[in-house]
């Protein structure tokens, strides 16, 4: 288990987040993941809106790659790992009054918790893409 910093937490809370899922034969999708925030030390966390594509990834094949960036300062993070699937629990009340709460978002279908394993750098420069933690 990957423990994230406070840089990286800060980075996830100011910028937005883009998630990677495969399908069942291997083939790749990325999209942003507006809700993407941090849960604890060791897990981000992210509501499941639309139910398409990344949603029946992840049900099929539950890990993921999240990538970080903050453009102006060519930097940023990836952090890999599986996934959760929660429906029916606490997380899953806590994501849906962070839904609420917004005034904006449609109440989520999922909490998508991601259990980061591995961080990698995402810098410009010649660490970019060296492994950190895991």
């Amino acid at each position: 288990m990957a423990t994230l910093t406070q840089e990286m937490k800060d980075m996830i809370g100011a910028q937005l987040s883009f998630i990677a899922t495969t399908d069942a034969t291997g083939y790749p999708q990325i999209g942003p993941k507006g809700t993407l925030r941090v849960l604890d030390d060791h897990h981000l966390i992210y509501n499941e809106h639309t139910g398409k594509q990344a949603w029946q990834n992840v049900q099929v094949n539950p890990r993921v790659v999240v990538a970080t960036v903050d453009h102006p300062k060519f930097k940023g993070f990836r952090f890999e790992g599986p996934v959760e699937i929660h429906t029916d629990d606490e997380i899953f009340a806590a994501a849906k009054k962070f839904a609420a709460d917004s005034g904006h978002l449609p109440e989520p279908k999922a909490a998508i918790v991601v259990d980061i394993t591995k961080i990698y750098l995402l810098d410009a420069g010649p660490h970019a893409g060296d492994l950190i933690e895991g």
